[in-house]
C-alpha cells in the first residue's frame, strides 16, 4: 500500500542523522522499513515494538500550477526519505492532517506561506493515494520585519491578542497586512473589507517578500477608528468601551458621574475623531481634563495675564446661550472679539490662560473645542473655581 509501519528506534534515526551530517549530506530516512514483509511486521508487532506510520514517496510526481508561482514540481522522493504521517501516539503529522482536514472541509483553494511550496508535491501524492481531488494551491510571499527578518510567532509582539489588547481594530490589521504585500493595482491606506474583496486580484500577487512596518499601524488604525466613530451603530460600542476605560483609569479619583453620560462621551468621540489613533488615547494624561476637574489657582492664571478677571467675565458672558448652540467655529470668532476688548493681553496669552483654567495643561485641543466638549455649564464652573481659588 501507500503507507507502512516503521519500527526504527529514535537511536537508529539519530545515528542516520549523524552519519549524514558527517558526510556533509542532508539527513534523510533510508526507507529501511519499507521493505519489511507482512510476516516481519507481524512478528515485530507481537514483540510489542513501537512503530510509526510512514507514507511511501513515489518518483515521477505530476507538475501542478501554483496560483502565484506558476508551474512547479518537486521530486521529493529524490531528496528526502518517506515521511511520518502518524506518530507513535496515533496523532497525525501536519502533512496528513492538513490534507484530511482540507478535504473534509471542502476547501477549494489553499493559500499559505511560500515555505510550504516544496512540500506541495508531497501533499499531492497524499491526495492521489487517498483518491481525492486536490484543491488549488497558492503560495504567498513571506511577511518580514522592517529590518528584513522573518516574522515569527516566537516574537510576542505579533500575536493578535496583543494587538486587540492594545486597542487596534481588526480592520486596521487587515488593511496594513494587505497594503504591505501585493494583489492590488496600487497601495492605498484605509480600504474597507468590501473594497479589499472587490479590488483584490490573484494575478497581482508577487513572489518577493513584503516588509511589514508596524510603526505605521497607528495611522491605519486612526483611519478606521474615525470610520467607526462616524458610524452611529459602531459609535455606540465605542461609547461603552470608553466609559469602561474611564472607570478603569480614573475610578479612584473624583470623577463627576456626568462625564460617564452617553451624550457627553459621544460628544468627546465626535470632536476628537481624526485626532486619535487608539481609543485609549482619550484616557491618557493629555486628556485627563475630560474626566477629572483640574486644580488651578487664581495665582497661576495671573502669571499669564493681569486681566484675568476681565477675561473670565467676558468669556462667561459668551456661555449664557444654550450648550447646543455652541460650535467651535462660533467660539473661535467670539474669543477673538473678547481679546480685542482687553488692553494688554495677546490672543495667544489669552488662549494659554483659558486652556490652563479648563484643563490644567499648556497644550491640547483648541480652547474652543475644549469649551464645546465640556459644555457651557462645566466651563463656567471651572472658570469660577479657578478665579475664586
Amino acid at each position: 500500500g501507500a503507507a507502512y509501519r516503521c519500527f526504527c528506534s529514535p537511536q537508529r534515526l539519530q545515528l542516520l542523522r549523524r552519519d549524514a551530517l558527517r558526510r556533509q549530506q542532508t539527513p534523510r530516512y533510508d526507507n529501511r522499513c519499507r521493505h519489511l514483509t507482512a510476516t516481519e511486521v507481524a512478528q515485530k508487532l507481537s514483540q510489542g515494538l513501537d512503530c510509526v506510520i510512514r507514507f511511501r514517496l513515489e518518483r515521477g510526481v505530476q507538475p501542478f500550477q501554483d496560483l502565484v508561482y506558476g508551474w512547479n514540481k518537486h521530486e521529493v522522493a529524490e531528496v528526502e526519505g518517506d515521511p511520518v504521517i502518524l506518530k507513535g501516539d496515533g496523532f497525525p503529522t501536519y502533512h496528513l492532517a492538513n490534507v484530511v482536514d482540507d478535504h473534509h472541509m471542502g476547501i477549494t483553494h489553499v493559500l499559505r506561506g511560500t515555505e510550504w511550496l516544496a512540500s506541495t508535491s508531497k501533499h499531492l501524492l497524499l491526495y492521489k493515494a487517498l483518491g481525492w481531488e486536490p484543491p488549488q494551491f497558492g503560495h504567498l510571499p513571506l511577511l518580514l520585519n522592517k529590518d528584513g527578518g522573518k516574522l515569527s510567532k516566537r516574537q510576542g509582539d505579533i500575536f493578535l491578542e496583543r494587538f486587540a489588547r492594545d486597542g487596534f481594530l481588526p480592520e486596521a490589521l487587515l488593511d496594513i497586512v494587505t497594503n504591505c504585500g501585493s494583489g492590488f493595482a496600487e497601495k492605498q491606506m484605509g480600504r474597507t473589507l468590501e473594497e479589499l474583496i472587490s479590488q483584490f486580484e490573484v494575478g497581482r500577487i508577487t513572489t518577493h517578500s513584503a516588509l511589514l512596518d508596524l510603526e505605521a499601524l497607528p495611522e491605519f488604525n486612526r483611519i478606521h477608528l474615525t470610520r467607526h466613530i462616524e458610524n452611529q451603530g459602531l459609535r455606540q460600542k465605542l461609547v461603552r468601551e470608553l466609559q469602561g476605560l474611564v472607570e478603569l483609569v480614573y475610578g479612584d479619583q473624583q470623577v463627576d458621574p456626568d462625564v460617564l453620560e452617553k451624550e457627553y462621551v459621544e460628544r468627546v468621540l465626535l470632536l476628537r475623531k481624526g485626532h486619535i489613533s487608539l481609543l485609549k488615547n482619550l484616557v491618557s494624561s493629555d486628556y485627563s481634563y475630560l474626566w477629572v476637574r483640574p486644580l488651578v489657582s487664581r495665582q497661576q492664571l495671573q502669571t499669564i495675564s493681569a486681566e484675568v478677571d476681565k477675561i473670565g467675565k467676558l468669556v462667561l458672558g459668551l456661555l449664557t446661550r444654550p450648550a447646543a448652540a455652541l460650535t467651535v467655529e462660533e467660539l473661535n470668532r467670539e474669543l477673538r472679539k473678547v481679546q480685542e476688548q482687553t488692553r494688554e493681553t495677546k490672543y495667544s496669552s489669552m488662549m494659554q490662560l483659558l486652556r490652563l483654567a479648563l484643563s490644567g495643561q499648556q497644550h491640547g485641543p483648541s480652547v474652543a473645542e475644549m469649551m464645546v466638549t465640556l459644555g457651557a455649564e462645566e466651563v463656567c464652573g471651572r472658570i469660577h473655581r479657578a478665579l475664586s481659588s
